[in-house]
């Protein structure tokens, strides 16, 4: 394992990391990694990626749980106050049983109670929509890191296939035709 990820694990457990820096690890051990003599194909080594790459899946339940999380915060509030509503729509109920003949109190309180449940659903609508953008946002990110890595493998899989085809097409093209091989003093 390199030292920059052994480092890392040393300060911080793997929920703190974040699956985008394991992610932007990948990327430089990819991009810093040794090149291969005579190739522009480079060595990296299959225990470091793999143990970036499960890190990663480790950390990704960890922002879904997240997410699920504010989701669940948001209809909590949605519960909370709806329940205040309903105490004070009980109240207000009780006291124009006991103020029937004053029906502006009665009107003054259902208008009160209609503005508190019309915050209580804007504040709901915005923490929802605070939760879906969280959520966006987050795999956004990792869309593009994907993304990248994605791309930058199969650049590296392109150069890998390269060679293999030129070396067999020259492999072809050598040796003489008479007796099946190459001799290397016969010109």
């Amino acid at each position: 394992m390199s030292d920059q990820f052994l480092d890392v694990e040393e300060e911080q457990p793997v929920d703190e990391v974040g699956i985008e820096s394991i992610l932007n690890q990948l990327l430089d051990l990819m991009a810093t990694a040794k090149s291969m003599p005579l190739s522009s194909s480079v060595m990296v080594s299959r225990e470091e990626v793999t143990s970036l790459v499960q890190s990663a899946l480790e950390c990704l339940p960890d922002e879904l749980r997240q997410a699920r999380w504010l989701l669940r915060e948001r209809e909590e509030f949605m519960a909370e106050r709806s329940r205040d509503a309903e105490a004070l729509m009980d109240e207000v109920r009780a006291q124009a049983e006991h103020m029937v003949q004053r029906t502006e109190i009665v009107r003054q309180a259902n208008s009160v109670a209609q503005r508190i449940l019309d915050d209580a659903n804007e504040e709901a609508r915005a923490l929802r929509h605070q939760a879906e953008d969280f959520v966006d946002t987050k795999l956004a990110g990792m869309e593009i890191v994907l993304d990248r890595l994605t791309r930058t493998v199969q650049a590296g899989r392109a150069r890998l296939a390269a060679p293999l085809v030129e070396a067999a097409t020259e492999d072809e093209g050598s040796g003489t035709e008479e007796d099946g091989f190459f001799d290397q003093d016969q010109r």
